[in-house]
C-alpha cells in the first residue's frame, strides 16, 4: 500500500555488473529515472539514501578475465573505476556508490546467509549438476549454454534465456554444452543450499498480487503473477566456483554464494558504508516501517527483486519490503538490440568525451523517450531533434530572451511590476500548478510524462513573451514592459528549480544566471506554488549565457558512421558466431525430420510478450507451434510465409499450449531474427530437407 508521508526514502538502483562500461540502455532503464526521483525527493526536503555499487562476483567476471588474459581483480578494478567515474561526471547523485568486493559487503552477505542457515531456512541437498570433465569443474550459470525448454532458443544460458526472459537452472537446458571447452557436460553429484521459494508463495500472493495490484507497473505485476501462478520451486543460493563470497558454513569448501543471493544484499552493505561515513544509523533505512523503499531496475531483474530478494528479506525477519519496483523495459539503438559483445551501444564514458558539458541533453533525450511500458528506440537523429527543437528552441530560447532583455532594459535588475492584467495573473497561476503536475507524474514513476510537462512550463514562458512582445512594447509602454519582464523572470525562476531533477547541470547554470543560489534568494520545490514572489523586484541577475548549443548535422553523421563501422566490423569478423558444436554422426543427422511448411495462422500468446501461436501446414498435417518471435514479427505479417520446420521434435507445453515442432530461425548481424527459408519456387509443403 502506498505511504503518503514516509519519514525517509531508501532508493536503490540496480548494481551494474563490472564486466563492461555503462551504456545508454542502462541509463534509460535504471539510473536516469532513479536519479530524477532521488533529486525530486531531496528538493521536497525528504531524507533520502540513494544507494548503488558495483556487482563484482559471478561467473562472467572470471570468464572476461580469462578472455583478456588478466586476473578477475584487474577486471573489476578496471570497470568499477570507469563506471563510478562516468556516473559522477554524468550527475547521477548517489549518496553512496560501493562495491561487492568490499570487506563490509563480504561480512554483511555472510552474516545474512548465516542467519538464514541458523534458522533452518535453507534446504541442504546433494544434487546432480553439470560438470565439464575436460575443465575439471562444475558448470554454473553462464559456463553452460543450450536450448531453452520454454521457447526453444538454442543459445540460452544456464541461468536465463535472453530470448523469452525465463529464469532457468543449468540442468533445465536441452543439449547443454560447456562454454569453456565446448564439451558435452556430464552430471556429477555436489552439495548445495537452496532457498525454498515455495514456502513464500502465500506471502508473495498476498503482498504482490493483492496489496500491489493497483500501484505496481503492469509489466512488473504481470511477470510476478506469471511466476507465482506457475508455482515457485527451491532455488540454489550457492555455487561451485572460486570467485565470490565463500559460503560461511562447515562442509562448503570450494563453494561461494550465488551472485543473485549476494548482489541485492549489496544495497544493505552500501547503506551501512554510507551511514558509517555520514555518522548515521543505517538500520532505520532498512528496518523502519516508516521508510519507503524503492528498487529501480530493468525488466530482466524483476524476478530477482520482486520474488527472490523479498523472500530472502522475509525469511531474515528484520527487514522491510520495497513499496515499489518501477522496472523499465529495454532501449534499442537505431532499430537494433543493444549488444555489448557486438559493440552496438552508445557508451557513457565515450559520450562524455565526445559531447563535453552536454550531460543534460542525453539525460533529457533518454527521459523523453524512456522505455517505461514498452521497448523504445534511441536514434541519433531524435537526439539531435530533442536538443535543437526543444532544449535550444524552447527552453534555452526563453531563458536567453529573458536574461538578455533584463540586462538591456534594466541593467540586470528585476523591474518593479505595475498592475497585473488577466493574462499576467493567469500565467502566474498556471506556473504555480507545475510543482503538483510534476509531482503527480513522478509519484507514479511517469518520468517521460514529467519531462514533457517541464517543457510545457518553458512553452508557457515562450508563448507569454511571444504574445506580449516586450521588444516592441518597450517603445510605447515602459510600465507595461516592466510587468511583462517581471512575470517572465518568475517563470524563469520556476524553471531553475523544477528542472533540477531532470537537467541538474542546466538548473545549476540557470540558478547562477538568476543568482538564486544565495541564501536570501534560495528556492525549493514547494516555494514555486506557495510563494507570491520568486524573484523580487530590485534583485540583480547575472549576465546571460547559453544553456544549450545547437548540434550540427556533421556531429550526428560522425556518430552514425561510427555505428556503421561497428556493423561492418561485425559482419566481416562475425566475432559472435557460436563455436562449432560437438561432432555428430551421419546417423545423428538423419534423425532430424526437417520439412518445408507454410504458416496458415498466427496470433499472440495471451499474457506473453514474446510468444506467437502458429498454425503451420507441414505437408503431413496442420499443427500448432509456439515460437518466441513476437517481438520481431507481427502475426499478420507472417501468415502465408514459407518456413523450415523441425517436425519430429518431442512436443512441449508452453504456457498451457502444446507446441509440436520448431521453426528454424537465425539472427543476422543487426540482431534481427530471420526465417531460415527455402527460397526456390515450386518447393511444396512437406518436402524434406537433407
Amino acid at each position: 500500500m502506498s505511504q503518503n508521508n514516509p519519514s525517509r526514502y531508501t532508493i536503490t538502483a540496480a548494481l551494474p555488473y563490472t564486466n563492461g562500461p555503462i551504456h545508454i540502455g542502462h541509463l534509460a532503464g535504471v539510473y536516469v529515472p532513479a536519479d530524477i526521483y532521488a533529486r525530486y525527493q531531496r528538493l521536497q526536503g525528504k531524507d533520502v539514501a540513494f544507494i548503488c555499487g558495483s556487482d563484482e562476483h559471478g561467473v562472467a567476471i572470471p570468464m572476461k578475465a580469462k578472455k583478456e588474459g588478466v586476473s578477475p581483480q584487474e577486471i573489476i578494478d578496471k570497470y568499477h573505476t570507469i563506471i563510478k567515474d562516468s556516473f559522477a561526471e554524468f550527475g547521477i547523485s548517489f549518496d553512496n556508490y560501493s562495491r561487492t568486493s568490499a570487506p563490509i559487503h563480504h561480512q554483511t552477505a555472510s552474516d545474512f546467509f548465516k542467519k538464514l542457515y541458523d534458522q533452518d531456512d535453507f534446504i541442504e541437498e546433494t544434487t546432480e549438476q553439470l560438470y565439464d570433465a575436460e575443465a575439471n569443474q562444475f558448470l554454473a550459470d553462464r559456463f553452460v549454454t543450450g536450448t531453452c525448454p520454454k521457447c526453444g532458443n538454442p543459445e540460452a544460458y544456464g541461468d536465463q534465456c535472453e530470448n523469452c526472459g525465463s529464469s532457468l537452472n543449468a540442468t533445465d537446458l536441452i543439449n547443454p554444452k560447456s562454454t569453456i571447452t565446448g564439451a558435452v557436460p556430464t552430471l556429477k553429484e555436489t552439495k548445495h543450499w537452496f532457498l525454498p521459494l515455495d514456502r513464500y508463495e502465500d506471502f508473495l500472493k498476498e503482498w504482490i498480487l493483492k496489496e500491489h495490484k493497483s500501484d505496481w507497473k503492469p509489466n512488473v505485476y504481470g511477470q510476478c503473477k506469471s511466476w507465482i501462478d506457475d508455482g515457485l520451486k527451491p532455488r540454489a543460493v550457492t555455487r561451485d566456483l572460486d570467485w565470490g563470497i565463500p559460503v560461511p558454513v562447515a562442509g562448503a569448501d570450494g563453494k561461494v554464494l550465488y551472485v543473485w543471493f549476494d548482489a541485492p544484499i549489496g544495497y544493505i552493505s552500501s547503506t551501512k558504508e554510507w551511514a558509517a561515513r555520514e555518522n548515521k544509523d543505517w538500520e532505520p533505512y532498512w528496518k523502519d516501517q516508516d521508510t519507503k523503499m524503492l528498487h529501480f531496475i530493468g525488466k530482466d531483474n524483476i524476478v530477482f527483486h520482486c520474488i527472490i530478494f523479498p523472500s530472502m528479506l522475509k525469511a531474515h525477519g528484520d527487514f522491510i519490503l520495497p513499496e515499489n519496483v518501477p522496472a523499465n523495459e529495454f532501449l534499442n539503438l537505431e532499430g537494433n538490440k543493444l549488444s555489448t559483445s557486438k559493440n552496438w551501444a552508445v557508451w557513457l564514458h565515450e559520450y562524455l568525451e565526445e559531447f563535453p558539458d552536454m550531460q543534460d541533453v542525453l539525460r533529457y533525450t533518454l527521459t523523453a523517450n524512456a522505455p517505461e511500458t514498452k521497448d523504445n528506440d534511441f536514434t541519433w537523429k531524435d537526439f539531435q531533434a530533442r536538443n535543437n527543437n526543444e532544449l535550444v528552441a524552447i527552453f534555452g530560447n526563453f531563458i536567453n530572451r529573458v536574461a538578455v532583455l533584463t540586462h538591456k532594459y534594466y541593467n540586470g535588475v528585476v523591474p518593479t511590476p505595475s498592475e497585473f492584467t488577466e493574462l499576467d495573473s493567469q500565467t502566474l497561476k498556471t506556473m504555480r500548478t507545475y510543482p503538483q503536475i510534476l509531482t503527480d507524474s513522478l509519484e507514479r514513476y511517469r518520468f517521460r510524462e514529467a519531462s514533457q510537462e517541464l517543457m510545457n512550463l518553458a512553452r508557457l514562458g515562450n508563448k507569454y513573451l511571444a504574445d506580449e512582445e516586450p521588444w516592441k512594447l518597450i517603445k510605447t509602454d515602459e510600465a507595461r514592459t516592466q510587468t511583462v519582464m517581471y512575470v517572465a523572470l518568475q517563470i524563469a525562476s520556476a524553471l531553475a528549480v523544477l528542472s533540477e531533477p531532470f537537467l541538474p547541470f542546466t538548473s545549476a547554470k540557470l540558478k547562477g544566471i538568476l543568482d538564486i543560489s544565495s541564501s536570501d534568494s534560495s528556492l525549493d520545490w514547494k516555494d514555486i506554488s506557495a510563494k507570491e514572489v520568486l524573484l523580487a523586484a530590485g534583485h540583480t541577475i547575472n549576465k546571460s549565457e547559453l544553456l544549450f548549443r545547437k548540434i550540427e548535422d556533421k556531429e550526428i553523421e560522425a556518430q552514425l558512421e561510427k555505428l556503421e563501422a561497428t556493423k561492418l566490423s561485425n559482419a566481416s569478423t562475425n566475432t559472435d558466431a557460436a563455436p562449432q558444436k560437438e561432432t555428430i554422426t551421419y546417423e545423428d543427422f538423419t534423425k532430424l525430420d526437417i520439412r518445408v511448411g507454410t504458416i496458415l495462422e498466427a496470433e499472440k500468446m495471451p499474457k506473453a510478450d514474446k510468444l506467437l501461436v502458429l498454425k503451420v501446414d507441414t505437408g503431413i498435417d496442420v499443427r500448432t507451434i509456439v515460437s518466441g518471435i513476437a517481438q520481431s514479427f507481427k502475426p499478420e505479417d507472417i501468415v502465408g510465409k514459407k518456413v523450415t520446420v523441425l517436425v519430429n521434435l518431442a512436443p512441449r507445453k508452453l504456457r498451457g499450449v502444446e507446441s509440436q515442432g520448431m521453426i528454424l530461425m537465425t539472427e543476422n548481424s543487426d540482431n534481427k531474427l530471420v526465417f531460415v527459408n527455402p527460397d526456390e519456387d515450386g518447393v511444396a509443403n512437406g518436402e524434406g530437407i537433407s
